[in-house]
């Protein structure tokens, strides 16, 4: 490709309205022009980029042997309607009418579409496992989409969707596609990390999230050093911190703690470390009875000790507050406890709560809790004596850094990511909503076991680049860069030498298979250097005048701080080399 007959439109600066490193460069550099809200046109740059990425997808899935199809954008209100969803996806799902007054949705995913394709074209146990798989445009309607393509309404995603006979086979078809995502990330030359995840509002039992290592990443990654333990924050396991409990050293006391509403205000107060209280959490469960109908509340007191977080997540997974919780209102708060928060505990509430403690909070004696009057803590606080055993004793906080592993191999650390990749398995929840079978060997019907396995494809741009940039601009992998090299002649329009080494080059690059530029733009040196760094090619060449008549070239790698001189007749032969080595 030859610059002047290309589509280049780079930006000095970047709009005021750009949020992040990725957004800003993407605009910088001509990638992507913005429509609308979270919605963007990909111009010539951003759209060969974004062939990269799903040329290298494709490869992968037809190898662990995915078929591609194409899904409708627009997707009947009636299949959303049979699995249960089209009220429960709230609002990001886009809702529309055509000119029948039928509904539809612009898709935000397809295991709906996919599941009623298999109910339909797969009717025999002799014809799975199956996997389908679509790189096609989706629609969330983000309530604040931001970060440019990182958190868009309109993006591009491959979602692939396995379809088995039982359990055990369907397991196989994950660890299947686990074993691809690896590939293709690896293809793509991104740090990154296969994480345990919470399943979330898809469903499911087992789930991994392929996280892009930044220092930018909205995801907290814990994992261990010293071993292969990695999970998302969310799901990610907080041993106790105590190895058993103490037993009492001081007496039950009500002290006075005026004004000091925070576990860390008490604990300066008291002079005492933090990590000596435990803070009190009041959440709600509004339950219903067999008709659906309101039966009352139930309060749920919550307790972590007063350094750490509650995680709401695991919260969610105790029996009572799976069908869902909310933090409790004040009103509630004050009939249940006679207190406003900030003094609340365990002991002597107004009326009965059901009570939770972490593992950690269940070691825990001659604690500091809440005392149920305002200005008054309890100290001295100890299990079985001063107050009940807790209900439930579970994991309910976020880890932190220098936690044990779960595994018993190391500490915990945490670093930044941004979820790029997941794998589901789901089972047979979509299968049963939609009643979709096939007759299994015993002549009787089965539903199906399924997976579903999604990649952002254009939010990997964005990944990639807030992975990999400096203050010149963006820094491409290799495997996905527009262009794998640049050669910048210097002279363009007035040297003929410059112009004859600089087309030898580029059609000895272009006949050994190399995605090269010629920028034949007759710019000054400073103005396409500048272009091609803000872009980010991995490989420049620079010809010129006086470099020639020395034999040499100059090669400089995107992220080298100085240019190497490289004698003219093996400059093609030694790009190439280099290229080798990053695509390995």
């Amino acid at each position: 490709m030859r610059a002047s007959q290309f589509h280049l439109f780079t930006l000095k600066e970047a709009p005021s309205d750009a949020e992040v490193v990725s957004q800003k460069l993407m605009l910088r550099a001509g990638m992507i022009r913005k429509t609308a809200a979270g919605i963007y046109s990909y111009m010539p740059l951003g759209l060969r980029a974004i062939r990269k990425v799903e040329n290298i997808i494709r490869e992968e899935m037809n190898r662990a042997g995915a078929m591609e199809l194409v899904m409708p954008l627009v997707q009947p209100a009636e299949l959303w309607q049979e699995s249960g969803r089209w009220d429960k996806m709230g609002e990001e799902m886009l809702r529309i009418k055509d000119r029948h007054e039928r509904d539809f949705a612009l898709q935000p995913t397809s295991e709906e579409v996919v599941t009623d394709i298999a109910r339909q074209e797969l009717k025999s146990y002799r014809q799975l496992p199956k996997n389908f798989y679509q790189i096609q445009t989706k629609f969330r309607d983000e309530r604040r989409p931001r970060f440019g393509v990182m958190r868009g309404r309109e993006f591009v995603m491959k979602d692939a969707y396995s379809f088995d006979r039982s359990a055990e086979a369907a397991g196989r078809s994950y660890d299947t596609m686990h074993a691809a995502y690896h590939r293709i990330f690896d293809r793509l030359g991104l740090e990154y990390r296969a994480v345990a995840a919470d399943t979330g509002a898809i469903g499911g039992d087992r789930s991994h999230e392929f996280q892009v290592i930044a220092d930018t990443g909205e995801d907290a990654i814990v994992y261990c050093p010293a071993s292969d333990y990695a999970a998302n924050i969310e799901l990610a396991e907080a041993v106790s911190l105590l190895p058993g409990r103490a037993a009492p050293e001081q007496g039950l006391e009500k002290t006075p703690t005026p004004g000091r509403e925070t576990c860390a205000d008490v604990a300066t107060l008291l002079d005492l470390p933090l990590a000596r209280t435990v803070k009190s959490l009041v959440l709600a469960s509004d339950d219903v009875d067999e008709a659906g109908l309101p039966a009352g509340t139930t309060i749920w007191l919550l307790l972590v000790r007063g350094d750490h977080g509650l995680n709401e997540v695991k919260a969610g997974k105790i029996e009572g507050l799976k069908a869902g919780f909310r933090f409790a209102t004040e009103a509630e708060i004050l009939e249940y406890f006679g207190c406003r928060p900030g003094y609340l505990g365990p002991i002597g509430t107004k009326k009965p709560v059901r009570v939770i403690a972490d593992r950690t909070v269940a070691h825990m004696a001659d604690f500091v809790c809440g005392a149920n009057e305002a200005d008054f803590h309890y100290t001295g606080v100890n299990w079985g004596r001063d107050l009940p055993e807790p209900e439930l004793i579970a994991d309910i906080r976020n880890v932190v850094e220098g936690d044990p592993s779960p595994d018993g191999k190391g500490s915990l650390a945490i670093q930044r990511g941004i979820e790029v990749g997941h794998v589901f398995y789901l089972g047979n929840k979509y299968s049963k909503a939609m009643n979709a079978t096939f007759l299994d060997e015993d002549g009787k019907p089965k539903h199906f076991e399924m997976g579903c396995y999604g990649i952002g494809v254009t939010r990997i741009l964005g990944a990639a680049i807030e992975q990999n940039n400096d203050a010149r601009g963006i820094i491409w992998p290799a495997s996905i860069a527009p262009f794998e090299v640049v050669i910048c002649p210097v002279g363009w329009g007035k040297s003929q030498a410059v112009r004859e080494e600089a087309q030898k080059l580029y059609d000895t690059l272009l006949a050994a298979g190399v995605d090269v530029m010629l920028d034949d733009r007759d710019e000054r040196p400073g103005v396409m250097f500048a272009d091609w760094e803000l872009i980010g090619v991995p490989h420049r060449v620079t010809l010129g005048d006086r470099g020639l008549k020395e034999g040499m070239a100059e090669y400089q790698g995107r992220r080298d701080t100085e240019a190497a001189k490289v004698p003219v007749a093996g400059i093609a032969d030694f790009v190439i080399e280099r290229l080798k080595g990053a695509r390995s």
